[in-house]
């Protein structure tokens, strides 16, 4: 989400690391700052608010030197994007500078009792009470006489963090030297003659060098024009194996995948991980939404929910309907939101608005808000990008958190939403006690899960939707059927299927077959259902019974079925001609794993056919005219 850019080394290092965070632009971001050492006068800093340009213009007006450094381009997730919240960040003296990725979960603990030691904090971030924790380890040492390195007092630091993180450390007391830590968001370590390099990811130092040590959770590297020293949050030496890139630049920004959807897809399991980092409590069962100005009083009292969207994020709308009006108990209207407006809605101030965007500038849906604002609703917008123009018009906004997405069909942004829209189901269930604590444990915890389950699939589905390709990349139609909350994935499922492979593809509910797409039916036609079931669901159970009488009027017809069914399931195997599987989860949360085999078959017959997967004609990313 972030781009981190290091350097040890006898260059001018201002330059490389503005040169590497520009190459990790593409991650997104809305602030961007530098720290550098090594010309006898401390740490010099330099931040600013906005792109890198306004950095640059920074540096020009104020220029800094040095042969050690990091920079940080900052995607907001605490406090404002302003040139004080930006990276990097100091403890009280100056003298210890941090970038970080991630969210530090438990940090307003911390900075509580680090307040009570006496430490003076200046911004609105998480990140800042990581240079305080390192200054306090340091300061102790120091009353006990003791002489302790740097890397020590990190290690003792990021004991105490829960969360994710991918840290990096300069003091102005050791010259010379960079100390990374990581749990949780990547870190890559870059070898050259005499130099040294840390970043995010490979692009930002891909120029300099191929050689690199990728980081585990749990790692440390400690950087110095000697060489680099890694080891785990012990202090015990690891070793690593050095990986010798042969990406071009352009790949490097795809990570070594063909194509950014395929990237994208691949990342299901980090959005998933990022979407819900910081927002849950497992003791506890909460689930916190902490980016609202609705209050709870609001959330008890609301009549109804009015969702708009378009494409994609209506599909995933519409399975959050589902998971609203099970957990919460309150009416869900799903509209298009290029519709919303044009059919006079009635006004109703007990209503909420929720509006579903992955670029927030989606002019349709700013239409939508707007009406709904108009008619007297508060409105909460569920969007990727931080700041963007959806979220400064709500009265709420749940980040999904998923990252840049580049390619134009939506995979990983899709299944954000998902989780999104489960969180706020929760929240408002919890509010409306509808659910009790017990019910919430047992969800959330379902929820922490997703991601291993995602990475499963797609360790063992993408070649078997690759072998599919084969077979039906010349087919002219699809038809995609799908029960209750599996009926939305079917959607979702055809609409990738048309946008990036040109072939004409239809979603339908299960159930509507007999009221004519029967008719369609023969050898020539591939049909995928969705028959996934929760065994803890007795309504889970019958509508998979009725799937199952559905697939055999498909059969019966010479249809070929693809099936997505659970682990396990022996019986659909003897009915349909291919099955992709799909782990255990509870109904809810099924659509989440539900689409990866879609997104997955889509992307191979794509690629079969030859077409641009990650610019499909016609289409743009954002679209910001009605």
């Amino acid at each position: 989400m972030c781009g981190i850019v290091g350097y040890v080394g006898k260059k001018e290092v201002v330059p490389v690391i503005i040169e590497g965070l520009r190459r990790l632009e593409y991650r997104g971001y809305d602030s961007a700052g530098i720290a550098v050492g090594g010309n006898g006068d401390g740490l010099q800093l330099r931040r600013a608010p906005g792109k890198l340009k306004k950095l640059e213009e920074v540096l020009h007006d104020r220029p800094i030197t040095g042969t050690y450094g990091i920079g940080h381009t900052r995607w907001a997730t605490h406090g404002r994007p302003t040139e004080e919240n930006a990276h990097p960040h100091r403890d009280c003296s100056g003298r210890i500078v941090v970038v970080h990725n991630g969210i530090v979960e438990n940090y307003l603990a911390l900075k509580h009792e680090l307040t009570t030691e006496g430490h003076k904090f200046v911004t609105e971030t998480d990140t800042e009470i990581i240079a305080h924790l390192i200054e306090q380890e340091l300061k102790s040492a120091a009353e006990s006489g003791k002489t302790m390195p740097l890397e020590e007092a990190i290690r003792r630091s990021v004991a105490r963090l829960t969360g994710a993180f991918a840290i990096v450390v300069i003091s102005a007391d050791e010259p010379d030297k960079i100390v990374a830590a990581r749990f949780g968001p990547p870190a890559v370590i870059g070898l050259g003659e005499g130099e040294y390099f840390v970043a995010s990811d490979v692009p930002g130092i891909l120029h300099h060098t191929r050689n690199l040590y990728f980081l585990a959770d749990g790692d440390m590297a400690i950087l110095t024009p000697s060489g680099v020293c890694l080891t785990d949050f012990e202090g015990n030496i690891i070793e690593r194996p050095v990986q010798r890139i042969q990406w071009d630049p352009i790949q490097a920004e795809k990570g070594g995948y063909k194509h950014f959807m395929l990237k994208e897809v691949f990342e299901q399991p980090r959005a998933i991980r990022d979407t819900t980092l910081g927002r849950i409590s497992l003791d506890t069962g909460k689930v916190f939404l902490s980016e609202m100005k609705i209050s709870d009083e609001d959330f008890r009292h609301a009549t109804k929910i009015n969702i708009a969207a378009c494409g994609t994020s209506w599909h995933a709308a519409t399975a959050g309907k589902f998971m609203i009006e099970r957990l919460a108990r309150v009416p869900v209207e799903v509209d298009y939101a290029s519709e919303y407006r044009y059919r006079d809605p009635i006004p109703d101030s007990t209503a909420l608005g929720l509006l579903i965007t992955q670029s927030g500038e989606t002019a349709d849906t700013l239409a939508a808000q707007r009406e709904m604002i108009a008619k007297g609703s508060k409105t909460i917008a569920i969007c990727n990008v931080v700041g963007a123009m959806i979220a400064r018009e709500a009265h709420g906004t749940i980040y999904t958190h998923a990252g840049p997405e580049i390619g134009v069909a939506s995979t990983k942004a899709f299944t954000a939403q998902l989780v999104a829209l489960f969180l706020f189901a929760v929240h408002l269930a919890q509010t409306r006690q509808t659910i009790n604590e017990q019910e919430s444990r047992a969800l959330l915890e379902e929820l922490t899960l997703l991601p291993g389950k995602v990475e499963e699939i797609l360790r063992t589905v993408d070649s078997e939707c690759e072998k599919l390709a084969r077979i039906y990349s010349n087919a002219s139609d699809f038809l995609f059927l799908g029960r209750g909350i599996h009926y939305p994935i079917a959607l979702e499922g055809a609409l990738k299927l048309k946008e990036i492979s040109y072939i004409h593809a239809e979603g339908y509910p299960a159930g509507e077959m007999k009221h004519g797409p029967n008719a369609l039916i023969d050898e020539s036609l591939p049909v995928v259902v969705l028959a996934t079931k929760d065994k803890n669901n007795r309504d889970s159970k019958l509508r998979y019974e009725k799937t199952l009488s559905n697939i055999q009027e498909v059969t019966a017809r010479s249809g070929k079925v693809i099936a997505v069914a659970i682990e396990g399931d022996d019986e659909i195997g003897q009915l349909v001609d291919h099955v992709l599987y799909v782990p255990h989860a509870p109904e809810l949360l099924l659509p989440v794993l539900d689409v990866v085999p879609l997104q997955l078959l889509a992307y191979h017959i794509a690629v079969r056919r030859g077409c641009d997967v990650d610019q499909p004609r016609n289409l743009a990313k954002s679209v910001t005219v009605e």
